[in-house]
């Protein structure tokens, strides 16, 4: 009886995640039928209504609480606001990617990318060595190895798929037709990395994600665990390390900006500080989301205080 019931309980959530996806699927579909910026403007508008009246909001305004005590009440209701409507334009956004980036070093005026370190990506590409590329979840991070793929720089990306395994699929495949080799977060991840970082060519992987296992560090001020993995591929291969961000502009345009090199913290022996180069990630990423907090997804449990807030 256990057994039936079990199957029972499973197929119902499999109907729900089913439900889910073609819900998610039919929006996407009804804002390709617009061009790019009225859909744009209208996942932003929909998103900044909707998102409000969700639990995730008190989230929110509790990460933003712990992360400005200075700021008004009023000041962290608006970036909380604008983070909504942040989500909503990555959505919509998602439905044009391969259409967004439109950055031609050869044109006199700026298109809607414009990018920051072009001279860093051509060096990586008539150079080849073993090195990462970082970022966190700020602008759309989606634009960057769609970028790498433009320059004709194949960068293997880390990525964390999504719970649902209908969009998980659709997102997957349409990840890989427009960013290069993709890699899920999973046990065995780490080695795919590894293998590419040893046969001379790079990574790229998001650094802000909540990880349950991960070093003890910090992040604007409060404890969080944060992923070894790159110091530990830093350790093993020596690999360089460069920052990279995306930054919405307005009137729905981009700067994509790599940074140059950073000195990875080493110990007094000279081989890798583990946890300092962890912390070393945070910092920089904070250092991004101070300056603009709106384009960060807030929403996100990376202090893992999830349970503690009423809904």
């Amino acid at each position: 009886m256990k057994m039936v019931i079990t199957r029972i309980v499973l197929a119902l959530m499999h109907f729900r995640q089913w439900l889910v996806a073609q819900a998610t699927f039919g929006l996407l579909n009804v804002l390709k039928i617009l061009p790019a910026d009225p859909a744009i403007r209208f996942a932003d508008r929909a998103a900044r209504f909707v998102g409000p009246k969700m639990w995730r909001h008190k989230l929110m305004l509790t990460n933003l609480r712990n992360a400005f005590p200075e700021k008004p009440q009023d000041e962290l209701e608006r970036i909380a606001v604008a983070s909504w409507g942040h989500m909503g334009r990555m959505a919509a956004e998602y439905v044009f990617l391969d259409r967004l980036f439109d950055f031609d070093p050869e044109k006199a005026e700026p298109g809607r990318v414009e990018v920051s370190g072009i001279e860093i990506f051509i060096d990586l590409l008539q150079n080849p060595r073993p090195f990462i590329v970082f970022t966190g979840h700020t602008g759309n991070f989606e634009l960057l190895p769609v970028a790498g793929k433009a320059f004709g720089l194949e960068v293997m990306v880390l990525f964390r798929p999504p719970n649902n395994p209908y969009i998980a699929e659709k997102v997957f495949s349409f990840r890989a037709a427009r960013m290069g080799s993709l890699v899920p977060s999973h046990a065995g991840s780490s080695f795919a990395l590894a293998r590419r970082l040893e046969a001379g060519g790079g990574v790229g992987v998001l650094v802000d994600q909540k990880f349950r296992k991960g070093l003890s560090t910090s992040f604007f001020g409060r404890p969080v665990k944060t992923n070894p993995l790159l110091a530990k591929l830093v350790r093993q291969f020596d690999a360089e390390v460069y920052p990279a961000r995306c930054i919405r502009l307005p009137g729905n345009r981009f700067r994509l900006e790599i940074e140059p090199r950073v000195d990875i913290p080493r110990d007094e022996k000279g081989s890798v500080d583990v946890q300092g180069t962890a912390q070393m990630l945070n910092d920089k990423v904070e250092s991004w989301v101070r300056q603009y907090p709106e384009q960060w997804l807030w929403y996100h449990d990376r202090w893992n205080i999830k349970k503690s807030v009423e809904r």
